[in-house]
């Protein structure tokens, strides 16, 4: 099922204001989903359904700065795309963070930024002039993720430039 940009934000806003914090761990216990460390080769994160419950798994080897954006990518997954989870299979996996090939991909990563990149802050910032490189040094996020919540901003009608944002930017072998 294709979720709008306008439903992808209504969704991320409350559940910000329901758990009352941005804090993807805190999100993720209010919500019941676990998150469970993992000593991945390659892959940064997963979101799986088994038997009805549900589960981020983490690269425990991540920053945490990435860590923070996979788990809210991935509480993206379970807010957006749990019946399609629960449908594929417990270990069925999304090829994570590849937007030009997954509409769930790019669906995740839109949430992801509007948890994580408060509306007011962001706009404060560019109303100062700062650029999405300083931007994203400021928020301590990835540059990419800002360009993608411009973009955002932009379908819900503020007046920015647009930005352009690599669809892969966290594939683990572009870093």
């Amino acid at each position: 099922m294709y979720n709008p940009t306008s439903e992808i934000v209504k969704k991320a806003n409350k559940l910000v204001k329901s758990c009352g914090t941005r804090d993807p761990y805190r999100i993720a216990e209010n919500i019941g989903v676990e998150i469970m460390p993992c000593n991945f080769e390659r892959q940064r994160g997963a979101y799986k359904v088994i038997k009805r419950n549900r589960f981020i798994f983490i690269n425990e080897n991540l920053q945490p700065a990435p860590k923070r954006i996979v788990l809210l990518h991935e509480i993206g997954h379970d807010v957006l795309h749990r019946a399609e989870a629960a449908r594929a299979g417990g270990f069925k996996e999304f090829n994570i963070f590849n937007m030009a090939d997954s509409r769930m991909e790019y669906e995740a990563n839109v949430f992801a930024s509007q948890i994580e990149l408060d509306d007011e802050e962001f706009l404060d910032y560019c109303s100062m002039g700062y650029d999405v490189q300083q931007i994203a040094m400021a928020m301590h996020s990835d540059i990419n993720l800002i360009a993608l919540k411009a973009d955002t901003l932009i379908s819900r009608g503020y007046r920015l430039s647009r930005q352009g944002h690599r669809n892969d930017f966290l594939r683990y072998d572009k870093h």
